[in-house]
């Protein structure tokens, strides 16, 4: 297992949301076009953590006042297993405390979306940092959960870890060794995967960055593997967050990444017990990323059948809970229009149980266009699930 360096400290960030984001934005309206190196950030390490000023309402409403020419965001429903639509705030109390929502996205690096992808129905004022930043924290804050993982991340240090580590998120970022932003003129750095968590429900027991490999060779892609304790029922619960090489022709290597992550996977959750734990356990996970591959690759079989015993969560949706969604990525490019899956939650099966998911938004809703546009920031769906654990057997 080859790991990379820690990032999972925050700094403080003010008294009040209208006062961090006023602040805020005065700097990031006109983002920067220089890029900054990763060794000329602050060290994570320097400063100490301060209690959480802002609040995710007020803030939400922020971005709201800032979006307001722009069309409404997309609406979506949460569906329960067997139940069908849900409104998750009349929900039995209990039940919402010993639930853990987990977030899954890939948002769209900025120097991507601008410079590499070709949206070609997707006007570039619709892409306007200064404003598509608003977008992506308006789906967070919607859905407020406290599991978030997101790939493309080429802002975290000037805007997703301070914003969020004033509402009492902490975060890991991983970049990409060679990550294609840096080949786009105006950069704000290299992409990679984040993972935060919610410090008022979740403890850190240790987390550690990934560079996965193929045939014993480090490639392009990364992950991170965070270990937590939930506060309210005191179990572990180990996460990983990753993003698999893109493009039509690569399956074989996706395999391969996979597989690695799963050798890494098993390594980081089994136990074989100690002085602390002389029966040993394992640790039960939740796995999110954009595998950039659809259902039929060996990559998601491989996972399917992995003796860790995970499941995809948003087999869910379906009636006979054993088909993905029709799409979680749905854009036009000039090689033509692409609706299809491939973005997944895997949990596992054995450990939690599927409390609810959020539904896809329709045709309709996304619109002739498609994705991104001006009320949805990414050529990628959100994946949000509801999860709890099973009772464990005396």
């Amino acid at each position: 297992m080859e790991t990379m360096g820690e990032h999972d400290c925050v700094c403080p960030m003010g008294s009040g949301a209208s006062r961090l984001y006023s602040s805020l934005a005065q700097t990031l309206v006109s983002t920067s076009t220089t890029t900054t190196p990763l060794a000329q950030h602050p060290s994570p390490l320097q400063g100490c953590h301060s209690p959480p000023g802002g609040h995710p309402l007020e803030l939400l409403r922020e971005c709201e006042e800032a979006l307001r020419d722009r069309p409404p965001r997309l609406l979506r429903a949460f569906i329960c297993p067997g139940e069908g639509e849900v409104d998750r705030e009349e929900v039995d109390n209990d039940a919402t405390q010993r639930t853990i929502r987990v977030m899954q996205w890939n948002i769209l690096a900025q120097a991507l979306g601008e410079g590499m992808d070709s949206f070609v129905n997707c006007p570039l004022e619709a892409l306007n940092w200064a404003e598509r930043k608003y977008l992506i924290l308006e789906e967070i804050l919607t859905y407020r959960p406290h599991i978030l993982c997101l790939q493309e991340v080429d802002h975290y240090y000037d805007t997703f870890q301070p914003i969020l580590a004033s509402l009492g998120y902490r975060g890991n970022f991983c970049p990409k060794p060679w990550s294609p932003c840096l080949d786009v003129e105006g950069n704000n750095g290299p992409d990679g995967c984040a993972l935060f968590y919610d410090e008022a429900r979740l403890d850190l027991v240790d987390s550690v960055n990934v560079r996965l490999c193929a045939l014993f060779t480090p490639t392009n892609q990364v992950a991170v593997v965070t270990t937590l304790r939930c506060r309210v029922t005191g179990r572990r619960l180990c996460v990983a967050v990753t993003h698999l090489k893109a493009r039509s022709g690569w399956e074989c290597l996706r395999s391969a990444q996979g597989s690695d992550l799963l050798r890494n996977l098993t390594t980081l959750t089994q136990s074989p017990g100690g002085p602390s734990d002389p029966i040993g356990t394992d640790t039960p996970l939740l796995v999110c990323g954009d595998f950039n591959a659809v259902p039929s690759e060996d990559v998601y079989h491989r996972f399917a059948s992995s003796p860790l015993i995970l499941d995809s969560a948003y087999k869910r949706l379906s009636r006979d809970g054993l088909s993905e969604p029709a799409y979680t990525t749905w854009k036009i490019r000039p090689t033509g229009e692409c609706c299809t899956t491939l973005d997944y939650i895997w949990y596992s099966r054995e450990s939690f149980s599927v409390d609810a998911v959020l539904d896809m938004p329709t045709e309709e809703q996304i619109g002739p266009n498609r994705l991104p546009s001006y009320n949805y920031p990414s050529d990628h769906l959100s994946l949000v699930c509801d999860f709890s654990f099973k009772k464990q057997e005396e």
